[in-house]
């Protein structure tokens, strides 16, 4: 029997990629890879849409809860686990779909991640205690090109590239990594599909999935994270919704107005997730509208035989 080809299914939040995963999963006999850099975390379950036993029951999932609250994760450690993962359900003669937003761990997975240095625990915490307008003003001067195209409201991008430029002592974007043509993608006869959704319909999804959120607990479970130490992991306390709620719980703002705060995030986050993909990714984009089944999503992608 031929070796399955790797699906790859992406698109911005709350456009309905795990339902269609599922669908997909059970239809080819199939696993899913979650390519979500939030949904590693050991306890970020509710803001993070994460899978519940009902959905993992009807299909395998990897790289999800992989790591605490406490430990560092990056897009290395992600290609190492998703590479192995991958060989695991082939050996089973399975297909491995990987299913997530997380644009930058596909394009890493499937064109490399480049020369620049893993994280440095020491350094890092530094950068972490440093505040965002001198790493700001320290990027500026070390890496014009980089600063004029980074997401300088972005701490943890902006950290990582400091970080690189201090333990090489050249620019961070010399050391990108060098997206080619030869790639995984190419290797695995795979392709890229997307689920792309009217702007309103996007929009009242994630409306109702935040309100959800909120309903299911989500200020408890921050409550508790910030007991397990989830202030102390930089990266896991950007997560949309987290990050709104400790300033909740801080006392920075009331509860309405955080449940409002996080929907118009999630609907930026949203917007620059689907920028991102049109740059970076060569996505076959298939068009979903409000009515449509997860089935009738599959029907319209052009899957290889």
């Amino acid at each position: 029997m031929p070796t399955p080809s790797p699906i790859f299914l992406v698109g911005p939040t709350a456009s309905g990629k795990s339902a269609v995963a599922l669908a997909l999963a059970e239809k080819l006999g199939g696993e899913i890879i979650s390519v979500d850099s939030m949904q590693v975390y050991r306890g970020l379950d509710i803001g993070t849409a994460k899978p519940g036993a009902a959905e993992r029951a009807r299909a395998p999932h990897h790289l999800i809860d992989v790591v605490g609250i406490a430990e560092p994760f990056d897009a290395a450690r992600f290609v190492e686990l998703a590479c192995r993962a991958e060989q695991e359900i082939l050996e089973r003669k399975r297909v491995p779909i990987f299913c997530g937003g997380t644009g930058l761990y596909v394009k890493a997975y499937l064109e490399g991640l480049g020369d620049a240095p893993r994280a440095d625990a020491k350094l890092r915490a530094e950068l972490e205690a440093t505040a965002l307008g001198a790493l700001i003003s320290e990027l500026e001067k070390s890496d014009p090109a980089t600063f004029a195209r980074i997401d300088r409201q972005n701490p943890r991008r902006v950290i990582r590239a400091v970080e690189v430029i201090r333990l090489t002592g050249k620019p961070f974007s010399e050391q990108r990594a060098p997206w080619t043509s030869e790639s995984r993608i190419t290797n695995h006869e795979s392709r890229i599909y997307g689920l792309l959704r009217p702007p309103a319909d996007l929009h009242a999804r994630i409306n109702s999935r935040v309100d959800e959120m909120f309903a299911c607990g989500l200020v408890e479970e921050t409550r508790d994270l910030l007991k397990r130490g989830l202030e102390q992991n930089k990266t896991a306390l950007q997560a949309i919704g987290y990050r709104q709620v400790v300033e909740h719980l801080r006392g920075e703002r009331a509860l309405a107005p955080t449940i409002e705060l996080v929907k118009i995030r999630t609907r930026q986050f949203a917007k620059r997730q689907m920028t991102w993909f049109r740059r970076q990714l060569d996505v076959e984009w298939s068009k979903v509208e409000p009515h449509h089944t997860a089935e009738e999503v599959i029907a319209q992608l052009k899957l290889r035989a």
